[in-house]
């Protein structure tokens, strides 16, 4: 033996050493990857926050998704706890009057198409009950406001609103009692409103009735929201942890030539995305966490919360908590299959085989076979409906459509030659790295085809949830309605409407009942019909009357039903007297004329068919009606300034608590229309996602890419041209992958009309949304301008 080898040999009674096991090798591999993430000086740091703050927007996102469910149920409880306290079934019954009981009518109204819910309220005892938010219950002509309304209230231009709401503010709704930041709601005090006048005893708040359940419709509706706002930034995670690839080959390589082999390299590679996910899940909660005491302040399509609101789902939380940093390792795991590293370099495989379309064609027929196995909904039964089925349909075909761009970018821009410099510049580089395009607008392409989907079933849907109200805003556009005005007050009422500014025609009357005397039986119903007055205008606007003075009398029948006319005339007998205000103490008795014509009844803007007896203010004295109520329908000259907001004041000067309703076409579902705003809200942050994951994609691009831009400008390329080959490389995926939206977008949105039994009513409603995405393409664009002409120094040909 020679001297190298007695020294080198182990001496007797040593084990040779060991090999470190498969496990502890994994850990080594996946620790030294992390050290090149966390230590790898400037350019590996840049790298790593690129990554990380992608991974960051899209967990905070799914945090804000995950807390959605907790924001839903705190507001439902406070709008509960807030609610009446019923004692029976139904809704009009008063509760016994108490020292704790409250008499309370509803004073909601409009400003500026903001709805300001309000409440006017008497103590019946010297302990009330208040609603919550409330520290004391406020006096006669006090009130409690929230704070978005007090900050409304003292903005200058408001002078309407304040001479609406005359109240002296004493007090300042807290949390418990709102149920959103940005809400509008008042309570104000009074000391003459009775059960009498219209307003309603209760003995308390807190409803612990569940509401209705969700129609199926509306539940395949939900499930396809949640579904096409969270697969878009599911494919931005998984976008962000493959930023800076190319730099990470290269380094591999190097590791290659020092004796790592290929299973090394792959083990270093999964610990940098590890690392990088991880701290993007620390920068996601930070953001989420930040962004949260901030949500107050932020109002999207009239939705806020409150910050203590936001509170991740704990198992939605986890989940997120292990996907992410598992999403990254195996994303990285499965590109490194399409890439050899080598010693000496980094070869990237299949580019000159191309890549296989079948298999990517799979993956949307199945999802379409999925839902189609589901079935048809029916919207009559409350039938349990599967969501899990058609969520998972849907993700299929989403995520099919994101797989199947890479192969049409690739089998697209390989076919494109010449042009004009930037075109060839940017052709050139999409050659040369499609994948990497098609990644960054992956997102995009998903976003848009879900958005065309549930706008298809949204416009399939509309009808069965908007109903056709049958009122006509062309001859009025605001009705009031109130039963605490009577005797001389209900005529000056009407004649305030019409002196208030703005305003052409009152439609104004006053109503009440009138029977046939006599003595009838308990079970028995004395032949009744209705009693209106008003002007010869107002009458004609009722019925359909030709000659008529003040002091003439008016027998009107229903159009088409017979049998309704006859009891009108039972009750309406000429020459006879009839008795009006049965059951609101003594009854006036009158005598109709004998010589009023019979005539038939028509439509009022609202929609309603009068009949019974009409009378001119002439022929009796409206202001001895017992148990009259006044009804005004107005029309306004819309070019005046404000004029819904004059009407409004009118209405709340004659009676707080009169009914005051704007007449409309269409009635929309009120469940129907809180989902659609869910939609909206959730697209404008996904769009925003978007923006910032194409953004953070771009510059990463253009880092990576820093030498050869030097390069072209010390050759004498201008940036124009450049800046140009910047767009045209962002502009030719992102239009590849919107045709591949609008086509999925629209198989998608047809097979979810077919499911739910509905037919597709407008093809082109993708257009709106592909212009939104050409708009982000050049958000972006210039957005990335000034790092692009920052990275075209000089100083970049500079290394190490």
């Amino acid at each position: 033996m020679t001297l190298l080898d007695s020294r080198t040999a182990p001496a007797a009674g040593q084990d040779r050493p060991q090999p470190p096991s498969r496990g502890a090798a994994t850990l080594r591999d996946l620790g030294l990857g992390i050290r090149f993430a966390a230590a790898g000086g400037r350019e590996g740091w840049i790298r790593t926050l690129l990554t990380a703050v992608g991974v960051g927007l899209g967990v905070a996102l799914l945090l804000l998704a995950s807390s959605v469910p907790h924001m839903l149920d705190e507001r439902s409880a406070r709008d509960q706890a807030r609610s009446e306290t019923r004692i029976s079934d139904s809704p009009d019954t008063n509760a016994p009057k108490s020292d704790t009981s409250v008499v309370r009518i509803n004073t909601t109204t409009e400003y500026h198409d903001r709805t300001i819910e309000g409440y006017l309220m008497r103590a019946d005892g010297k302990a009330p009950v208040r609603p919550p938010g409330l520290d004391r219950f406020p006096a006669a002509d006090e009130m409690a406001v929230s704070p978005a309304l007090k900050e409304l209230l003292a903005a200058p231009g408001n002078e309407l609103l304040r001479e609406r709401l005359p109240y002296e503010i004493t007090g300042v709704i807290g949390d418990a009692g709102l149920r959103s930041p940005g809400e509008l709601l008042y309570y104000a005090g009074s000391d003459t409103l009775t059960p009498a006048s219209g307003g309603h005893r209760i003995a308390g708040y807190g409803d612990p009735r569940e509401g209705d359940p969700l129609p199926p419709l509306l539940v395949v509706l939900t499930v396809m929201v949640c579904v096409v706002l969270l697969v878009p930034v599911a494919i931005f995670i998984a976008t962000a942890v493959r930023f800076g690839g190319d730099r990470r080959d290269r380094r591999l390589a190097a590791l290659r030539l020092v004796g790592a082999d290929i299973r090394t390299t792959r083990r270093i590679a999964a610990g940098e995305a590890l690392f990088g996910a991880v701290l993007g899940l620390l920068i996601g909660l930070v953001f989420f966490l930040v962004g949260r005491q901030f949500v107050g302040a932020v109002e999207i399509w009239d939705v806020s919360a409150f910050p203590a609101d936001l509170v991740p789902d704990p198992l939605l939380g986890v989940l997120i908590t292990v996907a992410v940093p598992l999403t990254a390792v195996l994303v990285t795991l499965v590109a490194m299959r399409s890439v050899v590293i080598e010693p000496l370099g980094v070869v990237r495989r299949g580019r000159d085989r191309g890549r296989r379309l079948w298999w990517r064609l799979l993956m949307p027929a199945a999802g379409l076979a999925v839902l189609g196995f589901t079935g048809r909904v029916d919207e009559y039964t409350y039938a349990p409906v599967n969501p899990y089925l058609i969520a998972t349909g849907a993700v299929l075909v989403l995520v099919g459509l994101a797989l199947l761009l890479p192969w049409l970018v690739e089998a697209c821009v390989n076919r494109l030659r010449g042009g004009p410099v930037p075109w060839q510049l940017a052709t050139r580089r999409l050659q040369l790295s499609s994948g990497a395009a098609s990644r960054a607008v992956s997102g995009v392409t998903v976003a848009v085809a879900g958005a065309i989907a549930l706008q298809m079933m949204f416009a399939a849907m509309n009808a069965d949830f908007n109903r056709m109200t049958g009122q006509d805003p062309t001859r009025a556009q605001f009705a009031g309605y109130s039963e605490d005005v009577t005797g001389e007050a209900a005529t000056a009422a009407i004649e305030q409407f019409r002196a208030t500014k703005g305003v052409e025609v009152v439609i104004g009357s006053v109503q009440a009942y009138a029977s046939k005397p006599g003595v009838y039986a308990e079970d028995d119903v004395p032949p009744t019909t209705s009693v209106t007055v008003g002007t010869c205008a107002t009458l004609r606007e009722l019925a359909r009357i030709t000659d008529c003075e003040d002091g003439d009398t008016f027998v009107v029948h229903p159009p088409g039903d017979k049998d309704m006319s006859h009891w009108v005339d039972q009750a309406a007998r000429k020459g006879k007297v009839v008795e009006i205000g049965s059951g609101y103490g003594k009854p006036l008795r009158w005598t109709l004329p004998a010589d009023s014509p019979t005539v038939l009844g028509r439509k009022d803007p609202m929609g309603e068919t009068h009949y019974g007896i009409m009378a001119t203010t002439g022929a009796i004295d409206a202001s001895t009606l017992p148990g009259a109520q006044i009804t005004a329908q107005i029309r306004v000259d819309r070019s005046v300034p404000d004029v819904a907001e004059h009407v409004r004041n009118t209405a709340a000067r004659i009676d707080p608590g009169m009914r005051f309703v704007t007449l409309d076409s269409v009635e929309r579902d009120r469940q129907y229309a809180s989902i659609q705003t869910g939609l909206q809200v959730g697209a404008s942050v996904v769009l925003l996602l978007i923006a910032a994951s194409m953004l953070v994609s771009q510059l990463e691009q253009l880092r990576e890419r820093k030498r050869l831009l030097s390069v072209l400008v010390a050759f004498g390329t201008r940036r124009t041209t450049l800046s140009w080959s910047v767009l045209w490389q962002t502009a030719v995926p992102v239009v590849l992958g919107l045709a591949v939206a609008v086509a999925g977008g629209l198989g998608l949105g047809a097979t979810m009309a077919w499911m739910i039994g509905k037919s597709v009513s407008d093809w082109w409603l993708f257009l709106p949304l592909t212009g939104a995405g050409a708009g982000l393409i050049l958000l972006v664009t210039a957005l990335s301008l000034p790092s692009l002409w920052r990275l075209m120094r000089p100083d970049g040909l500079r290394t190490e």
